[in-house]
């Protein structure tokens, strides 16, 4: 399991004027026919840190929507209603675009606007054994809002392995660099149950070091439900172990795969 961000990164951003958008989101997918069992569906990779080491199949389309995720440290709390496209485009390589709307709380007025857009692409080759992996490059532009642009472009270049040692757990690690306004770098891992056939699990630790800040860490858990096999649910949290980090991390969102 993972969900997108890392300490220091989680940094969720939303605005009020979405509150009528995951309703009515979630209205319309319930409301889709029942189609057949998916089985080309590589996974999501909301929620957890990192994502999944699989691509979707040339063509295949799929949408990750945080509804929203929150984040408070000091005082502050922090919204997102973040976006993620993916779009297969070969065997094993896809491409992904992302942006989202953001709510910031604090001792003074609130303010809101759109985050900066990124552009990824991420390889996965193909396995036949239990142990999978992937590679993820992406490229932050400064053309969100003023409140929540980042200083200069931000470039990103993570790796994810994960060994399923059995039908029910999965093991998994995350390393991340991302160089640009506030360098850092990132390890995590995590220890996924499939509770049910529908239902699953999952528990996470993480450390990170940001220049000019310094080290902190986080531990989180996660569940997620697939709703139908096109549809996944999630809720998940994160709480400040040491160091600096934000003292709490939450969220839910939805996943909608679009492929054959």
């Amino acid at each position: 399991m993972h969900m997108n961000g890392g300490i220091m990164r989680f940094h969720a951003r939303s605005d009020l004027r979405w509150s009528s958008f995951p309703a009515l989101l979630l209205g319309v997918l319930v409301s889709m026919p029942a189609l057949a069992q998916v089985v080309n569906n590589p996974g999501y990779d909301r929620p957890g840190l990192g994502f999944t080491p699989a691509v979707l199949q040339p063509g295949d389309l799929m949408l990750e929507q945080g509804l929203p995720d929150w984040s408070r440290d000091d005082g502050t709390s922090l919204y997102t209603a973040d976006t993620l496209v993916r779009l297969g485009v070969a065997r094993s390589l896809e491409v992904q675009l992302g942006t989202g709307w953001n709510r910031l709380e604090g001792s003074g007025p609130a303010s809101d606007g759109r985050s900066d857009t990124s552009l990824a692409a991420k390889f996965a080759p193909s396995t036949t054994g239990n142990v999978s992996w992937g590679l993820l490059g992406s490229v932050g532009f400064t053309d969100g809002a003023q409140a929540f642009r980042a200083e200069q472009t931000q470039y990103l270049l993570g790796a994810s392995i994960n060994w399923q040692h059995s039908a029910e757990q999965s093991l998994g690690l995350y390393v991340e660099a991302v160089d640009g306004d506030a360098d850092s770098r990132l390890l995590a891992v995590n220890h996924g149950w499939a509770l049910s056939p529908a239902l699953g699990m999952y528990v996470e630790l993480a450390a990170q070091h940001l220049d000019g800040v310094g080290d902190g860490s986080m531990g989180g858990a996660g569940l997620t439900w697939q709703l139908t096999p096109r549809v996944q649910l999630d809720i998940s949290a994160r709480r400040r172990l040491g160091g600096h980090a934000d003292t709490w991390q939450g969220g839910v969102g939805i996943a909608v795969y679009f492929g054959d």
